[in-house]
């Protein structure tokens, strides 16, 4: 079966490409599924590979980040217009609970895939395209990017796809409430000083700069970067004294990897870790 994204893998960093782009990477019901099975079963891949009981090694490495872009000028304009707006109206309550469940699934499967995703953001990311950004971990973007939640736009309320809980934790409470009630587009410098976009960049250096970026994280120790996302996750509604307990743990859990003696002998030795 033909997926509507490409997939390359290189070194470790694995790169998910909206392949729409005369569409301008718009999303239909297919793509959302997609995405979500894609992750899932990636996700599943590279559990299999982190078991400690495993003995070997694998030839060449699984994913240990994430790059998410759009082909041509946008990275993705949301929900097609003629695929799926249009096909809501004839849903029934239950049909249309089901479609937003769809929607919010993809959150959820880029959220619990054990490795760090980097949005590259190319051009516009507008509706679910600024959600599938803000479900990332970092965004980092060309100078062309733009940001727009336009879900009070078109009716609809700017609790879409986790984005109430998320963007706030992003941007701060009353930057979350701007975009979300407002529905702006705002362009790359902008989403730069608010704190959505990581970094910004030309154009024509982007999809280097987003790939080098992964592939330093993909180069790291990759089962402590997975500890890392899933405590930044956990950690979002538990108090103070909960997240220190929740980290003592992790971080006593990641002193028995072989990472935390690699990288101690490799500091020792003068040369470069290889980490597992």
């Amino acid at each position: 079966m033909t997926l509507p994204f490409t997939v390359t893998r290189d070194q470790g960093v694995t790169t998910i490409t909206l392949d729409r782009a005369d569409k301008l990477n718009a999303l239909t019901f297919e793509i959302y599924a997609e995405l979500a099975l894609f992750l899932r079963r990636d996700a599943l891949l590279e559990s299999r590979w982190q078991d400690p009981t495993s003995q070997g090694e694998r030839s060449c490495p699984g994913t240990r980040c994430l790059v998410i872009t759009g082909a041509g000028r946008a990275f993705c304009s949301g929900g097609d217009v003629d695929d799926i707006i249009g096909a809501l109206f004839a849903l029934d309550a239950p049909g249309l609970l089901a479609f937003t469940r769809m929607t919010g699934d993809l959150v959820r499967a880029m959220r619990s895939h054990p490795a760090p995703i980097v949005a590259a953001v190319n051009g516009v990311a507008a509706g679910a395209g600024a959600i599938i950004a803000m479900a990332s971990d970092l965004r980092i973007a060309s100078d062309k990017g733009r940001v727009s939640f336009l879900f009070n736009k078109v009716g609809l309320s700017g609790a879409d796809m986790g984005a109430c809980h998320l963007l706030p934790r992003i941007v701060g409470h009353g930057r979350a409430s701007e975009l979300l009630y407002l529905g702006d587009v705002i362009g790359a410098e902008e989403a730069l000083r608010i704190g959505f976009f990581n970094r910004v960049y030309p154009a024509d250096r982007l999809i280097a700069e987003a790939t080098a970026v992964a592939r330093r994280i993909a180069e790291g120790p990759h089962f402590s970067n997975t500890v890392t996302k899933v405590q930044l996750e956990r950690e979002m509604d538990v108090s103070l004294s909960a997240a220190i307990e929740m980290e003592a743990q992790a971080q006593a859990l990641c002193m028995m990897h072989p990472d935390f003696r690699e990288a101690f002998e490799s500091w020792r030795d003068k040369r470069a870790p290889r980490f597992r």
